[in-house]
């Protein structure tokens, strides 16, 4: 079997565990996790830098930090991994979902101030498989309606918009360092800004709290959401690496590009001008008119081929449902990409080998429909 995501083991991530076990330091407190900030902070381009140990962790810290809660509003996309989804539904506030937009899957900006309400405090953008969001016109409604941005680029480790990189342009953005991300720790996520006081905060909060004065005293509800040293010596290991993981992830789209590109019924994503994605994941759509199977029959197909895949995020009518939520509205480019919407073996460690397998795969399943 093909994994849809095989993360690449280097061999740093030995040294560097080993020397973080020989120093004694297990715990967050260790000095691997504060280097760690340090560097990927400086990379996004962002002043501060607080590790926690998942994305969705520092989701909530986010959202917490900026006094988001009960009777407050924050404005997401339709279509986008739950975690942003709870991490607002765990302080209490309403989760308010936008269309996306078909090109880029990623929120669709033209659709979010007729969803600003006088109880929305936030918007999070989410720069969705590798792809960044169209971020000037989200900026610019924020800064008319004085909204907070949360900038989710779990998935975009090292993507630009217009030069920049992604995760430079919110009050607040986090990270994802999850096994199959492009920098990873096994698990783990961090939360950059610009604003000492929001970084005092947070780092505050994912400590349970403690006073500063004095330990074991606590002036508000804290959270356990710290990093281990022996994670952080991962992400550093796999972070030295970046480079070139983001070169991979690029020579690997070329490759898929080439090879599906004259295929009729498979949608290959696009790059927008201002973009500069890293394809996290190769992202394609099967639309079964012109394929002749439905996306459901060519993962299936893949799979006895030995070949992994993944569909894309749920609309939340659909993801939701059995929680009664966001069933009285409609979603329809959301719910379109649900049906049609998967990815293919995406990992810094695919090889290319393993790459000219699923071409000829989902070659040959298309001619055998003509």
């Amino acid at each position: 079997m093909i994994p849809v995501n095989t993360p690449k083991i280097y061999k740093e991530m030995f040294t560097l565990t080993n020397q973080a076990l020989h120093s004694g330091w297990l715990s967050g407190e260790g000095p691997m996790v504060k280097k760690f900030e340090n560097e990927f902070s400086k990379f996004i381009g962002m002043r501060y830098g607080a590790t926690t140990n998942s994305g969705t962790a520092a989701l909530h810290l986010a959202i917490a930090a900026l006094d988001i809660t009960k009777g407050d509003e924050v404005i997401v996309p339709a279509l986008t991994i739950a975690s942003c989804y709870f991490a607002i539904l765990y302080t209490g506030a309403t989760v308010v979902p936008v269309d996306v937009d078909e090109d880029t899957y990623t929120m669709n900006p033209k659709l979010i101030e007729q969803a600003i309400t006088k109880h929305t405090k936030a918007i999070m953008p989410v720069h969705l498989y590798g792809h960044p969001c169209d971020m000037d016109p989200i900026m610019r409604i924020a800064k008319k309606h004085h909204l907070y941005v949360i900038e989710d680029a779990a998935e975009a480790h090292g993507a630009e918009y217009k030069g920049k990189k992604v995760g430079s342009f919110g009050d607040i953005s986090i990270f994802s360092f999850y096994a199959n991300k492009i920098v990873t720790c096994g698990e783990g996520g961090m939360i950059l800004t610009n604003k000492k006081s929001l970084f005092d905060k947070i780092d505050h909060l994912k400590n349970l709290a403690h006073s500063k004065k004095r330990r074991f005293v606590h002036d508000t509800i804290g959270y356990n959401y710290k990093m281990t040293n022996i994670q952080a010596a991962l992400g550093l290991a796999s972070f030295s690496h970046i480079k070139e993981s983001i070169y991979k992830k690029q020579t690997m789209a070329k490759i898929y590009i080439r090879g599906l590109q004259k295929i009729s019924g498979i949608i290959l994503p696009k790059e927008q001008p201002w973009a500069h994605s890293v394809y996290w994941m190769y992202a394609i759509r099967i639309q079964k008119k012109k394929f002749g199977l439905t996306r459901n029959a060519v993962m299936k197909k893949l799979a006895e081929h030995g070949v992994q895949t993944r569909t894309f995020f749920f609309s939340p009518k659909t993801a939701y449902k059995k929680m009664h939520l966001f069933q009285t509205k409609s979603y329809p480019v959301a719910e379109a990409l649900e049906k049609e919407g998967l990815y293919i073996p995406s990992g810094v460690g695919t090889t290319k080998k393993e790459m000219q397998i699923v071409v000829k795969t989902l070659q040959s399943l298309h001619a055998d429909c003509i």
